[in-house]
């Protein structure tokens, strides 16, 4: 990613959005469910109702920019039950968008 430095504070959105948001109606989500500013500086990811697209939008001090990652055959790993505006590490968005798992799982290490 370019330019995001180690004090970027990431939000992640646990509700599902619509898909065909852009960035007029990604700002208006921010604002009103995350209760955040988009021009702050700050990450924010959203994913669609299916899991199988990612959106970023982050304001990199002269514009908003928009990332977008579709899965062909999988679904993100997303975490439910948590508050609308989770932070998350950097680590985890990363490993969110190459499609690890950052929740831990109960009973898959076999011993």
């Amino acid at each position: 990613m370019i330019g995001l430095g180690p004090g970027t504070r990431i939000l992640l959105a646990t509700e599902p959005v619509d898909g065909r948001l852009s960035f007029n109606g990604l700002c208006a989500l921010v604002q009103n469910r995350l209760a955040a500013d988009p021009l702050a500086g700050q990450l924010y990811v959203f994913t669609n109702l299916k899991r199988n697209r990612l959106k970023l939008l982050w304001w990199d001090g002269s514009g908003l920019i928009l990332y977008v990652k579709r899965l062909e055959r999988a679904r993100f790993a997303w975490p439910v039950g948590a508050a609308p505006g989770t932070p998350l590490r950097m680590e985890e968005l990363l490993a969110l968008i190459h499609g690890l798992e950052t929740c831990s799982r109960r009973g898959w290490l076999r011993k």
